[in-house]
Order: structure tokens, then C-alpha cells, then sequence
């Protein structure tokens, strides 16, 4: 059903039927009073009714009407009309409705059975002037002219006009329907401060306002906006009331004690515009949030606990409670507490509660360890010797731990450095409890001390002795020979440099015959023959066996040769002679010679 250009038009389809009722009404309905229309379907005859006009139609191929759809009244929504468009269906009503009701029922109240409404609450009906201004005998001329385009200035706003244009020349004139036209609203005006503001809890406040007076056009929405009292000029939060039937509200979002400005906001489809001035309001405190875990600085006995203020205490902290293992141990309002007596690395469950006056909230429960001691007592490890260079070490875990085991360590010394020395051989974090120490020296004495540590710090055990099984000794070193005389030798030499055990005895070979079996260091052989030519080399020997050293070569000194020089002469000619001579019987030595001559010398002139 559409009024539009002084008829009104009834469209009914059913099955593939299409029927149209055409009511000519003209401008009889606008006099700016209500107009009853009534629409009939008996049958296959569709009436209409205004007032005393009428018009019907029949159409015998009408099927019965059943309605089984909602019902659109002042027009539809988009979606629906384009399924429908052969039925031309243009934009929603303009104007005010009252009394609807159907063949079977009580009138309808529209506001109370309606599902939903699109800006129907217009700015009241139209006034008694509509009765002046939509006759055609009182319009106004607007333009005159040959333009096809015309611009019109200084109308009302949300205000109904309509317009026809007429077209004229010598011969005559002819004239358009009527137009119907709305001018959009106006930006709202003078929109009043709310009325009252009520805090429901420390997040959330009821706002109360009047409608504002003056506003030409529809109002869309309210937006509700609250500042904080002494921060910037950038609303905390916003709430956005699409019903603008209702002159209440809730603004969400709010932080619990803090001072607000609470404003209101009218909008039409022109604009908004807010209060000029706010409403203050303080929110009330609620139970803290972001309630943090308690932290602490961990001593072998005792914990110094200390916390801080909750990130968000909504309000002011009366009190903080501190837990350990579901009982209280402290209530005040400090932030620190030394808990005592407490036993070495042990783990203990806190929470912390902070309140207000309007409630209390808890931490998250945190566990907390007492700090590492070293371990009490460490046992000497267990040492047994598999072979001449291999020790293989044992040891038990200690009894009182005091923490968490870190590592254990191994200290070696032997007693060729006077057991002052001492190195670690072994340091890893691996729970065993063995290690194997190679690459040692053969019948040396070694000390093993094992250590064990924790995050406090590391315990050290009594040394383990063992001794490494002897093998032969290695190197032996070379004697070192000197002559003082033509006939004696003072021959030395030193310990091996891997002795590899005892050293039983030396034994020192001259020119491959055994010269001397003992314990000495030296020896002195006699009795040899002047620049005489040795060989020396010694022999070290343990209960596992002996080794000799290198060979080494030396003479004795040099003597008098002994016996008598033979020469022989032989004359070559007048001026030369020839020597000749035989070694001594004993040179004693290296030899030079030396030649004596006397007599006179022939000299040239």
C-alpha cells in the first residue's frame, strides 16, 4: 500500500495473480487532520477506502491471502525490496499513524508489538499549516525560467515540501504531480547536561538526562562520555545509545576511585553536539587487581620477603597478609617481613592478599626456596690402582646435600711436587659416580680428593693415597765422563726422568763390561791408558726390570809420549836434504812434531 502524488496504490500479488487498486485522493488528506483508510479483500474483490472516496477492483483468479510473513508498516527494509521490485515500492512514509488493527483483533499498539523500528519516532506530526502549504492554489512560486535545474536556499530544516513543476508556453501549459520532499534535520542544539549520575560499582555509572529541547529532526543516538577530572581532554570511555526513546544509560569501563566529567552527546543525522558543561562523579573503591606475587632474597635459614603495590589498587590498601603454606604469618600495611627458623634449601608456598575497604584479591601462589648451603660432610673416595698408569676412582653422594648437587670435582697431587700442588683432573656436572684417571706415572704415589658443590658453594673431602703399579724406569739419562788425569775417568749421571718406581740399583758398563752394580750415582775408574778412547753407559733398574741409557764416548788425558824418535836423512843435492822419522813406541797422545836443524845455510847473493 503506497500514497504517493494524491493516490493511493494497493498491490497484491498472490501465486502468479498480480491485482492493482488505484485511489484517486488529490490534496483532500492534506488539511492537517487524521484520515481513516481502510483496504478490503472479499473474495476475489480488493477495495480501498479515504474518508468518503472509494475504489475496488475484481479478479476472479485471486487466491485466498495468508499471511505468514512479518508485517511492515511506514515501509521495508532494503533486502526486502529487491525481492520484490516489480512491485516499485519507493521510500518509507513521512507523517504519523495511530489506530492499526485487522479484521481479527484489538487495535495494535505499535510501540509495544513491534519487533523492530527504524527511525520512526519523527519530530512529532504535521502541523495544521500543511493544510496551507501542500494546496496547489497556495504554493509558492519558487523559480521561473528556461532552466531544467534549480537550487533553493533559506528552507527549514526537517521540514516536508512539495513541489510540481509547469511547464508553459503560448499554446498552453501542462503540469507534474506533486513531489514530495523532507529537508534533512539540523545539528541539535542547547543539549543539556545530565541530570544524574549514579555509580552501580566502582567500573560502571547510571547516567540521567533530559531530552533536549529545541532539536529539529530525529535523534539517532546518545553518546555518553566520561574524563578523568585531571587528565587530558580525551574521553576514558564512551557509550553509544542507539534507542533514543530512553533518557538512561549505563557507561561501562570505568577505573574504580577516580574523579570523573560526564558529559552527553545528541546526534541526528546532521551531527552531534555535546554538553557545554559535565557532571563530576567519584567512583567508589573496589578490591584491588594485578595483586603481585611476593619476592624474597634466600639466606641458608631464613627469607627476606617484600612486595609491591597492586598495579591497579582501586582505591587505598588498608592491609596486606602474607601466607606461607596456606597460614598467615603477617597482616600490616608494610611491603617486607623476614621469615626465620627456617630449614637449609627448603621450598615454601606464598601468597600475598592486598585489601580495600571495598574487598581483598590474592596474588598468584608462588614457591620460594631457602638458599644452598654446601654439602655437610663429603666422604674420601674410594681409589684402586687397574695398572701402572691407571687409577679408577669411586665415591657416595654426600648424605646431607644442602641444595641441588652442581658438580663434583677431583684434586690430584703426587709426591714428586710434594703433595703442594694440586690439580683438578675431573669437573663435570653429570650425576655419576666414578671416573677412571689415566696418563699417570708408573710407582708414584698419588692423592685423590673429591669434591662435591652445590649452589652454595662446594665441600672437599679427606685425600685417598694410592700408589700406581712400577714398570721400568724410562729415560735413563747418558753419563757424563771426565778426565782429570791420563789415567782415570770420574763418571756421574743423574736419576731417570721417568724413575717409574723404586730404583733399585745402577749399573754402569764401560766399554761394554759392567763396571759398577749399586745404588751410587758416580763411579771413578783407574788404571787406563793415557788418550785412551771409552765408551760409557748406564743401566736403572726396578723391581719390574731395567733400561739402559744412551752410549756415550770420552779419552783420557794426554801424557809424555814414551820411547825414542828415529830420523833419517837423505841428501837430494847440494842445497837440499830430506827428513824422515818414526813415531815413538807410546805417543800418550795426538802428536805434533817439531824439527831442529843447525849448520849453516847457503844464501843467495
Amino acid at each position: 500500500i503506497e500514497l504517493k502524488s494524491g493516490i493511493l496504490n494497493i498491490f497484491l500479488k498472490t501465486g502468479i495473480v498480480f491485482t492493482q487498486v488505484d485511489l484517486w485522493l488529490g490534496l483532500s488528506y492534506c488539511d492537517g487532520k487524521w484520515n481513516e483508510v481502510t483496504v478490503n479483500k472479499e473474495g476475489s474483490v480488493i477495495s480501498a477506502n479515504m474518508n468518503e472516496l472509494r475504489e475496488q477492483a475484481l479478479e476472479p483468479r485471486v487466491q485466498q491471502l495468508k499471511v505468514n510473513s512479518p508485517i511492515y508498516i511506514g515501509g521495508i527494509p532494503p533486502e526486502i525490496q529487491n525481492l520484490y521490485k516489480e512491485l516499485g515500492l519507493e521510500q518509507g512514509f513521512g507523517g504519523c499513524m495511530k489506530d492499526v488493527k485487522f479484521t481479527r483483533g484489538a487495535v495494535v499498539n505499535l510501540a509495544s508489538v513491534s519487533s523492530s523500528a527504524v527511525r520512526v519516532n519523527l519530530d512529532g506530526c504535521l502541523s495544521t499549516d500543511s493544510a496551507v502549504n501542500c494546496r496547489g492554489n497556495d504554493s509558492i512560486l519558487v523559480y521561473r525560467g528556461k532552466e531544467q535545474s534549480v537550487y533553493e536556499r533559506g528552507l527549514q530544516p526537517f521540514t516536508e515540501y512539495l513541489y510540481r513543476v509547469v511547464a508553459s508556453h503560448e499554446g498552453g501549459s501542462v503540469s507534474s504531480v506533486w513531489t514530495r520532499v523532507r529537508t534533512r534535520e539540523s545539528v541539535p542544539q542547547n543539549v543539556p547536561t545530565p541530570s544524574r549520575v549514579h555509580s552501580i560499582n566502582g567500573y560502571s555509572i547510571e547516567v540521567t538526562w533530559d531530552k533536549p529541547a529545541g532539536v529539529i529532526g530525529v535523534i539517532e543516538k546518545y553518546i555518553l562520555k566520561a574524563y578523568e577530572a585531571d587528565g587530558p581532554n580525551v574521553p576514558i570511555t564512551s557509550a553509544e545509545l542507539a534507542d533514543a526513546s530512553m533518557l538512561t544509560g549505563i557507561l561501562t569501563g570505568l577505573h574504580p576511585f577516580t574523579n570523573y566529567a560526564v558529559t552527553l552527546t545528541a546526534c541526528t543525522l546532521a551531527g552531534c553536539t555535546e554538553s557545554l558543561h559535565a557532571l563530576n562523579i567519584s567512583t567508589p573503591q573496589e578490591a584491588p587487581e594485578d595483586v603481585q606475587s611476593p619476592t624474597a632474597i634466600s639466606f641458608p635459614t631464613s627469607l627476606m620477603m617484600s612486595w609491591s603495590p597492586p598495579k591497579t589498587p582501586n582505591g587505598i590498601i588498608t592491609q596486606y597478609t602474607l601466607y606461607m603454606n596456606g597460614i598467615p604469618i603477617y597482616s600490616g600495611n608494610g611491603t617486607k617481613y623476614v621469615v626465620k627458623d627456617l630449614a637449609v634449601f627448603t621450598p615454601h608456598q606464598f601468597l600475598l592478599t592486598a585489601c580495600t575497604l571495598a574487598g581483598c584479591t590474592n596474588s598468584s601462589q608462588v614457591t620460594l626456596f631457602t638458599a644452598q648451603l654446601p654439602p655437610s660432610h663429603v666422604d674420601a673416595p674410594v681409589l684402586t690402582v687397574l695398572d701402572s698408569r691407571t687409577i679408577y676412582v669411586q665415591w657416595k653422594e654426600p648424605v646431607e646435600v644442602n641444595g641441588i648437587l652442581d658438580r663434583y670435582i677431583i684434586y690430584i697431587a703426587n709426591n714428586g711436587q710434594n703433595f703442594t700442588k694440586w690439580n683438578v683432573i675431573y669437573n663435570s656436572t653429570e650425576p655419576f659416580l666414578d671416573f677412571t684417571i689415566p696418563q699417570l706415572s708408573p710407582g708414584t704415589e698419588y692423592l685423590i680428593k673429591l669434591a662435591a658443590c652445590t649452589g652454595g658453594g662446594c665441600s672437599i673431602s679427606e685425600a685417598s693415597t694410592a700408589i700406581t703399579d712400577e714398570s721400568t724406569p724410562e729415560g735413563v739419562p747418558a753419563p757424563k765422563a771426565q778426565s782429570y788425569s791420563s789415567d782415570s775417568f770420574n763418571i756421574s749421571w743423574t736419576k731417570p726422568e721417568y724413575p717409574n718406581g723404586i730404583i733399585t740399583n745402577y749399573g754402569l758398563y764401560m766399554d761394554g763390561v759392567l763396571l759398577q752394580n749399586s745404588s751410587q750415582l758416580s763411579c771413578y775408574a783407574y788404571g787406563l791408558a793415557p788418550w785412551s778412547l771409552h765408551s760409557f753407559r748406564v743401566q736403572a733398574c726396578t723391581a719390574k726390570g731395567c733400561a739402559l741409557g744412551p752410549l756415550v764416548e770420552a779419552r783420557t788425558m794426554e801424557a809424555t809420549p814414551e820411547g825414542m824418535v828415529d830420523v833419517f836423512t837423505a841428501v837430494d843435492g847440494s842445497k837440499d836434504v830430506q827428513l824422515k822419522w818414526l813415531a815413538p813406541d807410546k805417543p800418550n797422545g795426538k802428536l805434533t812434531y817439531t824439527v831442529l836443524i843447525t849448520g849453516l845455510f847457503y844464501a843467495d847473493q
